[in-house]
This record gives structure tokens, C-alpha cells and sequence, in this order.
């Protein structure tokens, strides 16, 4: 049963002939004449994608490619070790791709559109995540290659190794002279290269493909050799660059958990905040009344607790900082948070208000029922102010509910009612006796 189990991942029972892989992989090595137009219009079409951020053109350009046959031909030249295989698919690398990046670097010359897209920023740092896509996508184009079964294989590792957006991210960056997008899309295009050339070897060896041309042992040592030593050059800045993004991903995290729980002043509004996980640096614009240096001190020992130990706090008040620094904020935005500000504080004011009625009106109720009770000892009364309302108008009155503990006389309750219009002020007065 076991056996049986593990036979499901075999890899024998639909695998193509060794001549067939080879030739359909040779077919795609070469770039001249179809395949090298191809490129150029996939590059134009890849180019357009991120010039205007739009993924589904991107999608596309990376669909039209035939960027995968030379480097799938480089892990398959060095797998049989087949020089003549490996020399050819490594001039038709070098070839596609300076061909490749001319073109996007022209078409972005000749573009009016020059900003920097999320599309474009996304292809200029990367990760050991990268690596981990270029290689298990390369697993799988080889794998399918491999197999008479290779359904839709192929355009879904040419869309999840995205060879075609780093080079044309790298023609952008020669083209607005924005070196550090050129070289982190150069490396993440030769990340991607690197590995799934290396799936491609794996693979080949894994399956048993014959060696076309035997070396001497030492010859063939040595080759693999430098295969392993370009696959860790490639590897380690990647790893890095890996570990620097996950710490500013929980950078970012924690700063604006403290953000949240602990940035909370009365009487103050946080107009701003800014998160610089690069610089590990907090930057919090607010406006409305001072805070104490104190209270800034206090929030910054708030910071272990996150922990942003290591982080920096710079807390700006006022709406100058924000005229003078450039936070993001233009005048009529800072306008319309003065506005904003304004009516916020006319509500607060009104609400006080209200509230400061209710609690007056709650203690003339209590007042008045003590000094009732200094007069009548059998009496319980309740003071409750009401609105009197009429066909014409609203006017405001008190109703006054009493209850005795025994009968009271028409001349009292004919005194208590004169009693309470001088008290109140307020000659509106209803009177229910109980």
C-alpha cells in the first residue's frame, strides 16, 4: 500500500521520450527571425503593462515570451553535458536579452509617461522569495516539458517567473537614469535565470536524460563546480534582501501597533503619521492643544513594550510643520483640516453644553426636593423639566409629581405650587398630587 502511495509522484509513467524533450527544448534555444520579433513586441506590450500599471497587459507580454528556451537549453546543456547545446543557448541568452532591454529602454526614452509605478517598484528588490518562485516555476516548466500530459504548465511558469517585467523595469531605470531600479531588476531577472536553469538541471539529472558528450571526470567535477558557485553568488544577496524585508515587514506591524494603543492624547487629533522601517524611524504630526515634553517621554518608554527599542520618535505639532515639511500635504488640504478641526471643537463645545444642562437640571431636581422636604416631611416630589407643546409654538415648563404619605389640604398644595414658580422662575408649572 505504501509502495503504491508513493509510486502516484513517479514521474516515469507519463514521461516523454529523452530525443523529444531535447529537440522541443533546442527548438526554443535559438532567437532569430519569429522568436526574436516575438521578444521585441512581447517587451513593447511588457513595457506599455508598466508604464500604464496595468497587470493584465504585463500578464499578457509575459504569456507571448519565449524568453524560457535558452535558459531551460543552459540547465539542459550543463545537465548531458552537451557544450555545443550550452554555448548556443548561452550566446541566445545574451542575445534576447540586451536585445530585450534596448528595447524597453527606447520605448521608455520615447515615452511621455516616466513615473514610477507600484508595478515598477515591485521589481526592484529582490528576495529569497523570488529565488523560491524562479525555482519551484522552473520544477515545474521542466517537469511539464518532460511530460507527453503538459496541459497549461508552461504559460503559468512564464507568468510566475516573470522574466519579461524585470528587464523592461531594467530598461526604465537606464532610461530615467534610476540606477538602483536598473540593478535591482537586472538581479532579480538573473535570479530567475539562474534558477530555473538550475530546476532545469535537476530535473534532467533526476530523470536520467544520456549525456551527449562524455568528459573526463575531472572536466565534468569542475563544471558543476562553477553550476553551484553561480547558484550561491546568486543566492546569498537575495537572502539578505530577504531578512531586510521581513524585518521591515514587522517593523511596520509593530509601529503601528503602538500607534494605535498608545498614541492617545486628549484634546489632540494625529493629523500625520509617517513609518520609515528603513530608518526604524516614527514620525507623528498632530494638532489641537500642546503636548508636554513629558507626555512625548512617556510614549517613547511606551515603545519597548512593541518593541521598537531601537527606533527613533519625532512627534510635530501644529499645522506649520505641516505647511513647511513635505508630509504629503497640500494648503487646501491643510485648509480644509482647519475647517474640519473647527467644527469638530463647535461640536464638542455643544455637546458640553448639553451635557452641563442635563447635570444642572439633575441637581435643581435634588435642591428643590431637599428644601420641599425641610417644609413637608410627608412629602416625596419630583422636579422634571418638559416642553409644553401647542398647535403654534413649543415653551418650556417643569412638571412636578408628589406623593404624601398621608392627605394633604387644597391649601397646601395651592402654597406649594406659588412656592415652586418663585423657586423655578418659571410660572409654566404642572402639578400632579398623588
Amino acid at each position: 500500500m505504501q509502495g503504491n502511495f508513493f509510486n502516484k509522484f513517479s514521474l516515469s509513467h507519463e514521461k516523454e521520450t529523452y530525443a523529444t524533450v531535447q529537440a522541443n527544448i533546442e527548438s526554443g534555444v535559438v532567437f532569430r527571425g519569429t522568436n526574436l520579433c516575438i521578444l521585441i513586441f512581447a517587451i513593447i506590450v511588457a513595457s506599455l503593462g508598466l508604464n500604464l500599471n496595468s497587470p493584465a497587459v504585463i500578464i499578457g507580454a509575459m504569456l507571448i515570451s519565449p524568453l524560457m528556451g535558452p535558459i531551460m537549453g543552459i540547465g539542459l546543456g550543463v545537465a548531458i553535458t552537451d557544450i555545443i547545446l550550452l554555448r548556443k543557448a548561452i550566446y541566445n541568452y545574451f542575445i534576447a536579452s540586451i536585445v530585450a532591454l534596448v528595447t524597453s529602454t527606447i520605448f521608455f526614452l520615447l515615452s511621455p509617461l516616466n513615473a514610477a509605478h507600484s508595478e515598477i517598484l515591485a521589481r526592484t528588490s529582490p528576495t529569497v522569495y523570488d529565488v523560491l518562485i524562479a525555482f519551484a516555476g522552473g520544477l515545474a516548466g521542466i517537469i511539464a516539458t518532460s511530460s507527453k500530459l503538459k496541459g497549461n504548465v508552461i504559460p503559468g511558469v512564464a507568468i510566475a517567473t516573470a522574466l519579461m517585467p524585470p528587464l523592461c523595469t531594467a530598461g526604465y531605470g537606464l532610461a530615467t537614469l534610476h540606477f538602483s531600479f536598473f540593478f535591482g531588476a537586472l538581479y532579480l531577472f538573473i535570479i530567475n535565470s539562474v534558477f530555473i536553469a538550475l530546476a532545469t538541471f535537476i530535473i534532467v539529472r533526476i530523470l536520467h536524460f544520456p549525456h551527449k558528450h562524455q568528459q573526463s571526470k575531472r572536466s565534468e567535477t569542475i563544471a558543476h563546480r562553477i553550476v553551484w558557485l553561480v547558484v550561491l553568488i546568486t543566492l546569498l544577496p537575495s537572502l539578505y534582501f530577504g531578512y531586510d524585508m521581513v524585518q521591515r515587514d514587522r517593523f511596520t506591524k509593530n509601529a503601528n501597533a503602538f500607534i494605535n494603543a498608545e498614541v492617545n492624547f486628549p484634546n489632540d487629533y494625529l493629523l500625520n503619521k509617517k513609518i520609515d522601517a528603513k530608518q526604524r524611524s516614527i514620525t507623528l504630526v498632530f494638532g489641537g492643544k500642546e503636548i508636554s515634553t513629558a507626555e512625548i517621554e512617556q510614549l517613547r518608554t511606551q515603545m519597548k513594550k512593541y518593541p521598537l527599542n531601537n527606533s527613533t520618535l519625532d512627534v510635530k505639532q501644529g499645522f506649520s510643520y505641516l505647511a513647511e515639511n513635505d508630509m504629503g500635504e497640500k494648503p487646501e488640504q491643510l485648509n480644509n483640516l482647519s475647517e474640519i478641526l473647527k467644527a469638530s471643537e463647535s461640536r464638542k463645545d455643544s455637546l458640553q453644553t448639553i451635557i452641563d444642562s442635563i447635570h444642572k437640571r439633575q441637581a435643581l431636581g435634588i435642591q428643590i426636593y431637599k428644601e420641599l422636604k425641610v417644609q413637608y416631611a410627608i412629602i416625596d416630589a419630583v422636579i422634571q423639566p418638559a416642553i409644553t407643546v401647542t398647535d403654534s409654538s413649543l415653551s418650556k415648563s417643569y412638571l412636578a409629581v408628589m406623593s404624601f404619605s398621608r392627605r394633604l389640604s387644597q391649601a397646601d398644595k395651592t402654597k406649594i405650587g406659588s412656592w415652586l414658580k418663585v423657586r423655578l422662575q418659571q410660572n409654566n408649572v404642572t402639578l400632579i398630587f398623588k
